[in-house]
């Protein structure tokens, strides 16, 4: 298993831990997002655990092909799986096909405390050190948190486009490495 332990980046942000997601990481997730304030943006339902199963085997030969992948955000006071963070190929044909999206997802009680930006900047320094030159990020034009984090990871808006599976407005930000 692979472990980051970061250091807060900035002072007013957390100290993070990631690991490359485990096969238990799959229930973690299912659990931390069956909540529909955390799915809002993310098609409305909460997925079920087949779906969380295959995204972690998919993450974890991701990080073994290319040295990065969405990984597991753990809480710094006692290792609960709190989300992920990192970034994965753009893994459909519309949009911004073919580049490097990174991205993060945290349960509800997490919002607000700096960990999504935190880990974030983690995550971009295993995308760096892969030799990615830049990362982008869709989000929902309505998600006013995750535009905030774009904006304090540097990422600039370079497109917006309509999300052909839920028809909504996002927003593509960029961000060269």
């Amino acid at each position: 298993m692979t472990s980051v332990n970061t250091p807060p980046t900035h002072p007013s942000l957390p100290a993070v831990e990631l690991r490359v997601p485990t096969d238990e990481d799959a229930v973690h997730w299912h659990r931390v997002f069956n909540d529909p304030d955390v799915m809002e943006f993310h098609g409305g339902a909460p997925a079920e655990l087949s779906v969380y199963e295959e995204l972690t085997a998919r993450q974890r030969k991701h990080h073994a092909e290319r040295g990065f992948c969405l990984f597991t955000l753990l809480a710094p006071a006692d290792g609960a799986v709190i989300g992920f963070t990192g970034a994965q190929p753009w893994p459909w044909d519309w949009g911004p096909a073919g580049e490097i999206e990174i991205g993060w997802r945290l349960g509800r009680a997490y919002w607000g405390k700096g960990y999504a930006t935190a880990a974030a900047t983690a995550a971009l320094e295993s995308v760096r050190a892969a030799g990615v030159r830049r990362v982008v990020s869709l989000v929902d034009a309505r998600n006013e948190r995750s535009i905030a984090v774009t904006r304090r990871l540097g990422m600039r808006h370079v497109e917006t486009l309509t999300n052909p599976m839920w028809q909504r407005t996002g927003h593509c930000y960029r961000l060269d490495l």
